[in-house]
């Protein structure tokens, strides 16, 4: 017998709200979830690794509408991996060109912290030579 999650332990797991589940199972990113005789929703592992999958998606930057888009594919079946493919791949140098920005960034800050570390090290020589 497999066992369900709450959406509640699927929130703690994911760090996403139960509002944000609810509002993913609305606009189609998360299938219709199965109820349980008390009416609450039964999440399963699958539907755990497809919501931590889309966490990791919306982390990174992917809009809403993309993240439908994959949802709607994978909904289709096997049929429509090449296309999921194609926009994992486009979504994946989108993020590359973010990275390699972020590293330029990181590398300015590195310089500029290293110029204050000299600039401190003068002061402190010339503080220690005047009397």
């Amino acid at each position: 017998m497999e066992k369900y999650l709450s959406i509640q332990a699927i929130s703690d797991l994911t760090g996403i709200t139960a509002h944000t589940l609810r509002y993913y199972e609305k606009n189609g990113l998360i299938h219709a979830i199965a109820r349980g005789s008390n009416g609450r929703r039964q999440y399963s592992a699958n539907d755990l690794a497809w919501i931590r999958f889309l966490v990791r998606l919306r982390t990174t930057g992917m809009t809403i509408r993309q993240m439908q888009r994959i949802a709607d594919l994978r909904r289709q079946g096997s049929s429509t991996t090449k296309e999921r493919r194609i926009l994992l791949e486009a979504h994946k140098n989108k993020l590359a060109e973010q990275i390699e920005r972020l590293q330029e960034h990181y590398e300015v800050i590195n310089e500029k912290i290293e110029i204050y570390r000299q600039w401190e090290l003068e002061n402190l020589q010339l503080e220690v030579m005047e009397p």
